[in-house]
């Protein structure tokens, strides 16, 4: 029985932390819960009750939470591998979205930005 509750009490851990960080996510981009929930296609309810960790969201739900997010399903996720921070991993969605040249560009920038003389 103490085995059960100490699943229990991980699974209920695991939505927190999700939940905030997809707060997180939304804060970080200036949004209230009912901006994201439209932007999402979802009610917000729905977005409360993930945020709070009370909700397990499917698989189309997460999608949604992507597209409503503008983040890659890996940056949603981020938040349980820390092999990036959010803000690495938000730069590096963003520079998905751009042509090979562009991709070039912005690497060129950033060496020169930060080399050292």
């Amino acid at each position: 029985m103490e085995k059960e509750k100490n699943k229990v009490a991980t699974w209920t851990r695991f939505h927190r932390k999700f939940g905030g960080h997809v707060r997180q996510l939304r804060n970080n981009r200036a949004l209230t819960q009912e901006a994201l929930a439209e932007r999402c296609d979802l009610s917000v309810d729905a977005i409360r009750r993930i945020e709070r960790g009370a909700f397990s969201p499917s698989l189309d739900t997460l999608g949604k939470l992507t597209a409503g997010l503008d983040v890659s399903l890996k940056t949603l996720f981020n938040g349980f591998e820390q092999e990036r921070t959010e803000e690495v991993a938000e730069i590096c969605d963003y520079l998905s979205g751009l042509s090979g040249p562009e991709v070039k560009l912005a690497w060129r920038v950033l060496q020169a930005m930060f080399e050292e003389t």
